[in-house]
């Protein structure tokens, strides 16, 4: 998998390798959000609800990359 963002390599780490298809299949807000901030955790909105999982939108934006391509520029929502 080719990553679009050079981030933390622990993001990619085998303990957080399971994802599920339903968020791989097309572009979710949530999505739109971290590719257009550039999965920069400081200013994603879900940083502010302190959750206690690790955030697999880093891989979910390169599977949605070599699957279904880049996002629509209209649909930008960040």
């Amino acid at each position: 998998m080719n990553r679009y963002f050079e981030i933390e390599e622990d993001l990619y780490s085998p303990a957080n390798e399971e994802m599920s298809d339903s968020i791989t299949q097309n572009w979710t807000q949530q999505a739109l959000e971290c590719y257009y901030i550039h999965c920069d955790c400081k200013k994603c909105s879900l940083s502010a609800g302190h959750y206690s999982f690790i955030c697999q939108m880093p891989k979910v934006i390169d599977t949605l990359l070599e699957t279904v391509g880049a996002p629509e520029q209209e649909r930008k929502t960040a």
